[in-house]
């Protein structure tokens, strides 16, 4: 019977021991929430606080079991270190997930009991919005703790940080292309959204002012209905990353970029706002191989952090707007190292986030 346990626990997917490539993420603390009354089944990933207090959304989803809910949470807390390190802000990497579907399981009692819970945190985890979780769910999340960013302004916090995510893959988008294309950039190039909610809604206006083709897909129809309104030269396909596109933009859901999917991509440049948009790190090996530039998408997608992080110092509009426009200049430090050393972007974009990362632990230990 003991020795039946102990081989379950090895094989399954924890925190300390994994069989998959956070095995070595070495997480600072991980936290499990519940709270019988009002259904609430949380899980907060603080992943490295040595540039500053974690700060990352929660993301409310159906996940299908509690051990997807931990590999999302490891995995995207991971990646806000790595965010915040590219996009230059004082803050370590921290994420939430509340396991449900928010369109039935969300009520204000359950996000006022996941504040209480989040301000025993005492601020080493500081929460924003993410899939599934808005401003108004941040200001109800708020009457239980100061721990919260991008609440609406109403109470005091900056507002929906959509536009700004849109914003700054826009920037990282306009870079990349310049790199590939010249000067024309993304002027006549046709540019695939995948996803058109709060993020990828936005970022379509972009393009289409800088002269882009744009097709789009979502599962929502009332997601489709709404970006086909606002911009009716739009087309819609049921995908696109298989499509004939110049660039596939991925801003849902994560992981869609498999070998499967890299192997028949027609796009030359991948840059868009979804997290961890490899499915596995060696996918970035296999773009480089066929000479599909990828901006990392924790670079690209650092905008809305940018925006929601700068309520903690106070910095006004055109400061914040400054800094995520300042994301295009950090792509093509990223992409001028990949082509100048023969490296992978996932390489290049690494070796910056441990040099700002090191650069701080040092100054920290002196």
């Amino acid at each position: 019977m003991t020795s039946t346990l102990m081989h379950d626990t090895r094989d399954s997917f924890g925190v300390f021991h994994r069989h998959d490539e956070l095995d070595t993420a070495h997480h600072e603390a991980v936290i499990f929430f519940r709270d019988e009354r009002t259904g609430l089944r949380a899980i907060v990933g603080v992943h490295d606080t040595t540039l500053g207090p974690a700060l990352g959304g929660t993301r409310f989803f159906p996940y299908p079991s509690e051990s997807a809910a931990l590999t999302d949470v490891l995995r995207l807390s991971q990646g806000m270190t790595f965010k915040a390190a590219a996009a230059g802000m004082p803050l370590g990497g921290g994420k939430a997930v509340i396991i449900g579907d928010p369109s039935t399981a969300k009520t204000p009692e359950l996000l006022r009991a996941y504040g209480r819970f989040l301000n025993r945190l005492g601020g080493s985890y500081i929460t924003a919005a993410d899939v599934g979780t808005t401003s108004e769910d941040l200001d109800l999340v708020g009457e239980a703790t100061p721990y919260v960013v991008g609440r609406g302004r109403e109470a005091g916090g900056s507002g929906d940080s959509g536009f700004a995510t849109a914003y700054g893959v826009h920037r990282a988008m306009v870079a990349a292309a310049t790199l590939v294309w010249g000067r024309e950039g993304l002027n006549g190039r046709t540019v695939g959204v995948e996803g058109v909610g709060k993020v990828g809604f936005h970022l379509v206006g972009l393009l289409l002012e800088e002269g882009a083709r744009v097709v789009v897909s979502d599962p929502s129809g009332l997601a489709l209905s709404r970006v086909r309104s606002t911009y009716d030269s739009v087309t819609v396909a049921g995908s696109v990353i298989d499509g004939d596109l110049d660039v596939y933009a991925p801003c849902a859901l994560g992981a869609t970029l498999t070998p499967a999917s890299v192997a028949g991509l027609q796009a030359r440049l991948v840059c868009g706002a979804a997290n961890n948009q490899l499915s596995t790190s060696d996918v970035d090996s296999m773009l480089f191989e066929r000479q599909i530039v990828w901006v990392p998408d924790y670079v690209a997608n650092g905008g809305g952090l940018i925006q929601v992080g700068s309520e903690l110092v106070d910095a006004d509009e055109d400061a914040v707007r400054e800094k995520i426009r300042r994301i295009g200049d950090t792509v093509t430090q990223v992409l001028t190292t990949s082509r100048s050393e023969q490296v992978t972007t996932g390489v290049a974009a690494h070796r910056l986030v441990r040099e700002r990362v090191s650069a701080r632990s040092g100054a920290t230990s002196r």
